[in-house]
């Protein structure tokens, strides 16, 4: 695994051992900063579900402002942490451990783009676009990003809520839902 693009282009990554995480894909990680790659200049983007702090890094390195990364696993936050120190982001990355909700009441600044990428089978990327919107942590343009291998369970579920579907990519067993807070008319 490496950096794509931007400052840090061709790094490669920690990655962490055992089958625990999934690390996106270099071909989806790619597609995804393609499709966003206009939004990312000085935003400020938070990648729930870190593992690596793959995602994270990757939109620092192509000029985000801050990324704000977030995983309950105390291995995943060691290898987040040499990948930091790698790439030279500390005064870029805010990292920390603790479990999606925790951080998400935690936070009081808005968020530009959020990444999530939860455990597949878990119904977190719902729990999470709930608290976002009830955290009021989203700019009225804010952008999340949801990979999933249950795209229908997922957006039926995701029909409750107020937002609209923007975009969707297919990549294999692997799926981007891109999502906005709907504007109010």
């Amino acid at each position: 695994m490496r950096i794509i693009a931007g400052e840090k282009r061709g790094t490669k990554l920690y990655t962490l051992e055992g089958e625990n995480t999934r690390p996106t894909l270099d071909r989806v990680k790619e597609s995804l900063f393609n499709i966003i790659q206009s939004e990312i200049r000085d935003c400020i983007f938070l990648d729930l579900f870190s593992g690596s702090g793959a995602i994270g890094l990757e939109a620092v390195s192509r000029g985000a402002k801050k990324a704000i990364l977030c995983d309950n696993n105390k291995q995943a936050i060691q290898i987040i942490k040499k990948n930091i120190e790698k790439l030279g982001y500390k005064d870029k990355i805010e990292l920390y451990q603790m479990q999606f909700n925790e951080l998400i009441n935690k936070l009081n600044e808005k968020i530009d783009i959020i990444y999530l990428d939860p455990p597949y089978k878990t119904n977190y990327a719902i729990k999470t676009v709930e608290l976002l919107f009830k955290k009021e942590i989203l700019k009225t343009d804010s952008l999340i990003i949801i990979e999933t291998d249950q795209v229908e369970e997922l957006k039926e579920k995701l029909e409750n809520l107020n937002i609209e579907i923007i975009d969707e990519r297919k990549y294999g067993r692997a799926n981007l839902i891109f999502i906005q807070q709907k504007t109010k008319k």
